[in-house]
Formats: structure tokens, sequence, C-alpha cells
């Protein structure tokens, strides 16, 4: 499929330098203010999967690709990015060097502040014919802009954090509802539809991706048949539950061996695998490698 382009476009000076004076080196930055991180890498990486959740994602610098299933979003300077599901991609930076290292922003967001701001601004009804998308790329727009600017340059002001980061991050939902994204952002919370039904079983599936999966079970907690349950599913998340929850399960998984030390043979069985054999053979399939040699890499990286 043709991949999803936007125009680069130039960010304010003070935002890339903000985001460079904490993000000095390779690596994952999380912040002061709650749910808001910062990445930085300074040479193009291999394609890697992970879990993008319900949040906004900003590149200051450089480029990212995002595949989710056959499509395939091309994400640069000028262009924000929204997840309004917990969704399996494939993700990798593009573009980068050590003389502009690629610097990306992430904010998450709240669903029950989403539920809350809908309906205080009384957007009323989706648009006939609206097609829903669960990622949204859409360029940036200037208050958008200017309030993730005061939210990141409150990482200066580390008194003032507790207080007014909520704020801003309630107007970044404010503005995303009534930005380019907000037909996305509100049906995925409109009562009775089924992208709203997924999204729920979703959320259900993330905490208890260990436990076996009756098809039949879910789709009734959905009020939908077997056939149009997996029918939705696929179309929000580019793959069938199954698909969804062997995902989940094994990025879990390696969460646990990298940062908990975990045995591989438990990691497997924590995760819902009765083989051992099975775990790392998906593992394999998924990551590109066995579990151990994974590990190891990632932790040479």
């Amino acid at each position: 499929m043709k991949p999803r382009n936007q125009p680069n476009m130039s960010l304010p000076t003070d935002l890339v330098e903000a985001a460079s004076a904490i993000a000095r080196s390779d690596g994952d930055f999380p912040t002061q203010v709650s749910g808001v991180s910062l990445h930085r890498r300074s040479t193009p990486a291999a394609p890697m999967p992970c879990i993008y959740g319900l949040g906004l994602g900003l590149v200051l610098q450089g480029g990212k690709q995002v595949l989710l299933g056959d499509e395939v979003f091309d994400f640069s300077p000028g262009s924000s990015l929204l997840t309004t599901v917990d969704l399996p991609v494939v993700t990798h930076v593009a573009q980068a060097s050590r003389d502009v290292p690629f610097l990306g922003i992430q904010v998450n967001l709240d669903s029950q502040v989403i539920l809350e701001e809908a309906a205080n601004l009384n957007l009323g009804p989706l648009p006939k014919g609206f097609s829903y998308r669960p990622i949204s790329l859409e360029p940036l727009d200037g208050p958008l802009v200017d309030a993730l600017n005061r939210l990141l340059r409150l990482l200066a002001e580390p008194h003032h954090i507790n207080a007014l980061a909520p704020l801003i991050r309630r107007e970044i939902t404010v503005r995303l509802l009534t930005g380019p994204h907000g037909h996305h952002l509100r049906h995925v919370v409109t009562a009775g539809t089924p992208s709203q039904q997924i999204a729920r079983v979703m959320a259900w599936m993330k905490q208890n991706f260990h436990r076996p999966l009756s098809m039949d079970e879910i789709a009734a907690s959905a009020n939908m048949s077997p056939s149009t349950f997996r029918q939705h599913f696929r179309e929000i998340a580019g793959m069938s539950p199954l698909q969804y929850q062997k995902q989940l399960r094994l990025q879990e998984a390696r969460q646990m061996m990298l940062n908990e030390d975990v045995d591989v043979s438990v990691a497997g069985l924590r995760v819902g695998y009765e083989s051992p054999s099975q775990f790392s053979r998906e593992y394999s399939r998924l990551f590109g490698a066995p579990p151990l040699q994974d590990i190891r890499r990632l932790r040479l990286t």
C-alpha cells in the first residue's frame, strides 16, 4: 500500500532545543511530566515490533516509519501521529545522523479526560460516512505546537509541574478533539460504535493476555457475532484477535526478560505459553532472533 506522507515543516527552535537539552544521548527519556517522554537516535534503526497505546507522537528532527499491517506511515517534522487504541506496529527510525539526530516526543492520553472534554465541548454527532482509523497522521497546527512547547518548557520549572502539567495536557486533548485528529479521537469513545466496542475488548485483552482466548465469549462481550467481530477487529488492528493476543504476549515476555532478568522459560509460562519451544519459535518470528540472543542484542544497543 502507498505510504501516507506529510510534508516537513519548521518547528519552533526553542521546542527542539528544549528536547535536545533533555535527550543528550541516544535513548528513551521519561520526563517529570507523567506520560511524556523524549526519544533520540543518532543512526537509522532496523524495524522493530512494539505496541503503540493511546497517545500522540511528534517528530522534531529526522524521520520515522510506522507500519500497521500493510499500511506505511511516513512520520516527519511537521506531522503528528495519533493512536487511539493499543496497536502492535512495526516502527523504525528512518532518518537520523550524529549531526541531526532523530528527536521525538510521545504524550500518552487519558481516555477519561477525552470523554470529559468531548462532553464539555458538545461537538455533536460524527459526520455520516466518516471512516475511522486507529492511527491518524495529520499536519501539526499552531495551537497544538504551542501547547506542546509550553508542556516541554515546564520541565525547567519543576515546582510548577504538578499544578500546571494536568492543565496543559487537558488543553492538548481539547486541541486534538477540535483539530484534524478530532473525528478519530471522538469515534473511539462514542458509546455503541463498533470501534468503541472493539477498543473496549482490546483494553480487556491487554490486561488478560495470559488467559486462553474464547472467540465466542469476546465477540459476545462486544455484542457481535464471531465473524462480524473478527472483521471489525481486523479493520482496526490490522490483524486477527489471535495474532493480536500473540503480539501482546511476546511483547510482555520481552520486557520481563529485558527489565526483570526473567528466565526464558519462566517468561513464556507467565504470558500464557505452555510449550517453551512454541514460545521460542513465535518469539523468533516476531523479533528476528531467539529470546536470549535478542535480549543480549538489546542490552548492547
